[in-house]
């Protein structure tokens, strides 16, 4: 029979264990059924976050207190600190780039996880079946808590984490610049998501922290135990939306995180055989994502005529009606390429593309109120007949435009 003591602390934490478990399961089956890499990620990194409590569950339910519980604990590695960053990371990555692959790059930064696991190997392999005594840990402390472990898994998180973000906000900025319903795709979950992961890094700096005042060190083991608790707190919030939360991301592109400026749009479909992630035929696209630079004169009358054709071509056959345009759709619609148009409508107009298609969708429906439309349709009909997808989407870009909400701006109108 299992050891296990029921205490106040083992039982709470025995609470966010199990619940844990079913949940990354439950994404693991998910992932599987849906072929949903993103859904497997999260149920790793939730199996992640369970075994990081685990030492601290067992602990105080008695197994570092007898054996083989303890030599159990010690030579297992429930804490894989090395491995939780890169796995948030493909998680966001796969979240929103239906052409994120695993490949060599990602096993790569996958390597300082597995050496980690052989050096917990070696060191069974020599204390327990060569020298048949402890010779790694004689200490007697568990290596899973050992300060070099600790600190540089740690830094290893933070920096995952600051690519998450980073590769979120380029994310951001691709979006407006390709499709004209950016807010439906902006995906705040992933912003939520990344939230919780910095809040369980600063419970650890505080952690840290705590470890240099001679007070909480004599808490022994307890003061420890509630970073965990909160720490399990956390995970079971990110379960519970994780698993609500199904992203179907749609625009496919290649960064250099260290490149800003720039993104690779892929326009074509990301084809999956057996397990090796494959993009046939893709059209590559080069869109710009920073600011509008000076341009020349043979630029300027470049942007002329790029202005004419645009401006024609939306207000003939109105495509900002349509609620899914993306830039793709009207670079064809022109002739050309997305990059092509993308530049034209940065530089011509001193818009992205979903604030430029926007702009022309607040017109038509300011043109309908003037003419009292809103006496046969409301407010929010109105916006859909305009190409607007969303209630939100519309009272965002409405009041982006023109300062106010869009009731409001009818009630000062009116008067």
């Amino acid at each position: 029979m299992i050891l296990f003591e029921f205490s106040f602390y083992s039982s709470l934490l025995l609470i966010f264990f199990v619940h844990g478990l079913v949940y990354a399961i439950l994404l693991l089956r998910k992932g599987v059924n849906n072929e949903s890499t993103a859904d497997k990620w999260l149920g790793i990194f939730l199996l992640l976050c369970v075994l990081n409590i685990t030492p601290w569950m067992v602990g105080f339910a008695g197994w570092y207190d007898n054996q083989p519980y303890r030599d159990f604990l010690f030579y297992f590695p429930f804490q894989h600190l090395f491995f939780i960053g890169p796995v948030i990371f493909f998680y966001v990555q796969s979240l929103l780039n239906p052409a994120f692959q695993f490949g060599r790059k990602e096993w790569l930064q996958l390597l300082p996880g597995i050496l980690y696991l052989l050096f917990t190997l070696i060191m069974f392999v020599t204390d327990k079946l060569i020298l048949k005594k402890y010779f790694f840990l004689a200490g007697g402390t568990d290596p899973d808590f050992d300060s070099w472990y600790q600190y540089t898994g740690f830094i290893s998180m933070s920096v995952y984490f600051l690519l998450s973000l980073r590769y979120y906000m380029i994310y951001k900025k691709i979006i407006v610049q390709v499709i004209s319903y950016a807010e439906v795709v902006l995906f705040s979950w992933v912003q939520k998501f990344l939230i919780a992961f910095l809040c369980m890094l600063l419970l650890k700096l505080l952690f840290f922290a705590g470890m240099q005042i001679p007070v909480f060190r004599k808490l022994y083991y307890v003061g420890p135990w509630w970073q965990y608790f909160s720490f399990a707190i956390v995970f079971y919030y990110i379960a519970i939306t994780g698993y609500s939360n199904s992203i179907d991301a749609k625009i496919s592109f290649k960064i250099n995180l260290l490149e800003y400026r720039k993104a690779t749009l892929l326009l074509a479909p990301v084809l999956s055989l057996q397990n090796d992630q494959i993009i046939e035929d893709a059209q590559l696209i080069e869109i710009d994502l920073g600011e509008t630079e000076r341009q020349d004169e043979e630029e300027n009358i470049f942007l002329m005529e790029w202005r004419l054709k645009i401006i024609q071509l939306v207000e003939n056959e109105k495509i900002y009606e349509d609620p899914e345009l993306s830039l793709n759709q009207m670079a064809k619609q022109l002739q050309t390429n997305a990059s092509v148009l993308s530049k034209a409508i940065n530089q011509g107009f001193g818009f992205n593309f979903n604030d430029f298609i926007n702009q022309y969708r607040i017109e038509k429906v300011k043109q309908m109120l003037y003419a009292g439309e809103q006496k046969t349709k409301t407010l929010l009909g109105i916006a859909y007949d305009c190409g607007f997808n969303s209630k939100a989407t519309f009272n965002r870009a409405f009041k982006k435009a023109t300062g106010l909400s869009p009731k409001d701006w009818v009630t000062k109108e009116n008067s």
